[in-house]
């Protein structure tokens, strides 16, 4: 079995790793990235580049067939270009879109080098840089579950209901860019992706699985970037939602910014809805992003990594596990200043 499950495994560089942003992971959850950079360093020691001179992707523009793949390609041979510029050879996106099309767009290098020489000038004649692909290019979550034993020791708390001393239940979302698209390019492939399920298992977590695990968020870009489309986007967030229902999960894990956003922001427009959480209590299925949960355990301030900005909010979360936080903190902005309380919503709970 062990030799089985080795070909479900990929490469993933120890260290000295070029990092690159999301651009919807900055605006919604904007301390995951801070948090996974402190990781990387102060809990890790590892060296990692936090260029500020980079941008986006296109990945949302190219899925929704606005940006052309030629425009696609340089944008992402200028990225690259900067981390040639740093000296770096180790490439990690931030978000799993910008993972598929990079992986995409190496993909197509390899079958015609005619498209990588072609980008090079495209490149060279906008601004004259040049760049060389990456030798290992991996998911930021990749390197939280390659180190998820070296933290573990690290940890001040353990994914376990601290009134029962049972595991806490844990809905694993896999984002569809990291595992269906290049399915060998994610650990466990598309049929056991077990990059999330390993951070949860090793931390003391129990994975749930219910019928709809492997099923789309429901962001799917052109479902939701065309407003007359957006019933379509909600009613496949909904149906996950049903499934998991019945399991009772304690909290919804993600790899994938736009997934986090979309499952955490949906539960709130289907209450206004339909009157309807799915949870026992009202409050919603907490959502949290690997970089969040990670710096949960590890006893980061909840309100520095950014918990606050959750649509459902965590705190009964961090209660079951004995998480200490200040509820007075929560809405203290830059230099103390106490930011006004934002308004509650009528049927989800806060």
């Amino acid at each position: 079995m062990k030799r089985f499950w080795n070909e479900y495994q990929k490469e993933i560089a120890d260290d000295h790793f070029f990092y690159e942003r999301s651009c919807i992971r900055q605006t919604f959850f904007a301390g995951s990235e801070a948090t996974f950079l402190r990781i990387l360093r102060e809990e890790l020691g590892k060296d990692i580049c936090d260029n500020p001179h980079q941008h986006t992707c296109t990945g949302i523009g190219y899925h929704s067939d606005v940006v052309p793949f030629e425009t696609t390609m340089t944008v992402v041979a200028r990225l690259f270009s900067l981390m040639t510029e740093c000296g770096y050879k180790n490439y990690v996106p931030s978000c799993v879109t910008s993972f598929g099309v990079f992986t995409e767009v190496m993909a197509k290098w390899a079958e015609n080098p005619a498209l990588k020489e072609q980008a090079r000038q495209y490149l060279w004649d906008a601004c004259q840089r040049e760049f060389e692909v990456p030798e290992n290019i991996v998911h930021s979550s990749d390197l939280i579950y390659k180190f998820r034993e070296e933290l573990k020791p690290r940890m001040r708390y353990q994914l376990v209901n601290r009134f029962t001393g049972r595991p806490l239940k844990v809905v694993e979302h896999i984002g569809c860019h990291y595992a269906k698209i290049f399915p060998h390019h994610g650990i466990g492939k598309a049929e056991f992706p077990y990059v999330l399920a390993g951070m949860i298992e090793s931390w003391g977590g129990e994975v749930i699985d219910y019928p709809e695990r492997r099923h789309c968020c429901g962001f799917g870009f052109r479902q939701y970037l065309v407003q007359e489309n957006r019933g379509y986007s909600i009613a496949n967030t909904k149906k996950k939602f049903e499934s998991m229902e019945p399991y009772e999960p304690d909290f919804i894990l993600t790899n994938c910014p736009g997934c986090a956003m979309f499952m955490d922001k949906w539960q709130y427009t289907i209450a206004e809805m339909e009157h309807k959480t799915y949870d026992q209590r009202g409050y919603g299925i907490p959502v949290l992003t690997y970089e969040e949960l990670t710096g949960l355990l590890l006893g980061y301030d909840p309100w520095q990594l950014g918990l606050q900005l959750h649509q459902v909010q965590c705190e009964r979360l961090m209660e079951k596990i004995g998480i200490a936080y200040k509820p007075e903190e929560k809405y203290l902005g830059v230099g103390g200043k106490l930011l006004p309380t934002p308004l509650k919503p009528e049927i989800l709970k806060q």
